[in-house]
């Protein structure tokens, strides 16, 4: 939450110039405030584990964030209890009469699939065109954000011969920038995907920004200057083992797998490796829902506000 000092005070306009949240005494006096609304649709297999993994980076802002789970279609799997799935998730076609101030769209293990042979792409894109109208702001994660960018703007991904896997430095690009408010100048984050779009591709879109990018990892950060779309290429939400399951689960399945860039101490697999971007992940997720979603979404959530709080009408 921001602080609420005079609007005359000096430091008010020191600390903007810094890009440090004020708020005036005259807008925090006409606030209202309400909890937040946010659905996570979970595509992953082991939906239990992403749950815990996104409701972590979710839970440090002091807001009140009323969470629902949704699910493209309620699938027997062997990674998630069928009862979990009856008792927790809704179906996208019985929440797509609502309105929501945030959504986050997962990624999948679709990294080597065309995008048109996955089974619900059409229900996936479905869900991209509703939310430019039923959402204030989306998230989209991973295979989510490519399969986004190929949607909305054209933008094809091409596949990595290897896996990027490891741990990658990243620069923030413009030091104003809300969603990486406090960030340090360099940060560092997973990444572990396939598909890329190269930073060629990004320039071509007017309407998109590269908030962080990493010198090798490429892309980690992108966003609409709407502040409506919100695309991660990396996994903030990764625990400090994850990348580590990942490898060993290859490496059991009788893959070649690389180990994961600057992870493991001395790169040895049999060492046990450390997190490193815990902090810069929870900021990243406690700015999208302050600066991306709070601050803009209107008090009364329906179709017609959503749109005048984006165009301003």
């Amino acid at each position: 939450m921001p602080i609420k000092i005079p609007d005359q005070l000096p430091a008010h306009s020191i600390l903007d110039q810094e890009n440090i949240f004020v708020m005036s005494e005259n807008r925090a006096s006409n606030q209202e405030i309400r909890p937040m609304k946010v659905a996570i649709l979970n595509l992953m297999p082991n939906k239990i584990e992403t749950e815990v993994q996104l409701l972590r980076m979710l839970s440090n802002t002091p807001l009140q964030i009323n969470i629902e789970l949704v699910c493209i279609q309620h699938k027997s799997s062997k990674h998630t209890p069928e009862d979990h799935m009856d008792e927790f998730y809704l179906l996208f076609d019985d929440i797509k009469h609502k309105q929501y101030d945030g959504l986050i769209i997962t990624g999948a293990p679709l990294g080597l699939v065309e995008y048109e042979d996955v089974t619900y792409w059409d229900k996936i894109c479905e869900v991209f065109d509703w939310a430019q109208t039923n959402v204030v702001s989306t998230m989209h994660l991973c295979w989510a954000a490519n399969a986004a960018f190929y949607y909305h703007y054209g933008l094809t991904r091409s596949v990595r011969k290897n896996k990027l896997s490891g741990i990658y430095p990243h620069t923030v690009n413009c030091s104003l920038e809300s969603l990486t408010r406090g960030f340090d100048d360099e940060f560092l984050m997973p990444h572990s995907r396939y598909g890329e779009v190269t930073k060629q591709q990004f320039d071509t879109v007017d309407s998109l920004n590269i908030l962080g990018e990493s010198e090798d990892a490429g892309a980690f950060l992108v966003a609409s200057k709407d502040k409506r779309q919100v695309f991660i290429l990396g996994h903030p939400e990764y625990e400090a083992d994850t990348l580590a399951n990942e490898y060993h689960r290859d490496i059991a399945a009788g893959l070649t797998p690389s180990v994961p860039i600057n992870y493991f101490k001395d790169d040895n697999p049999a060492n046990t490796p450390l997190s490193t971007w815990r902090s810069h992940g929870s900021l990243l997720f406690t700015n999208w829902i302050n600066y991306y979603v709070y601050q803009i979404t209107p008090y009364q959530l329906d179709v017609q506000n959503i749109q005048t709080s984006i165009t301003g009408d």
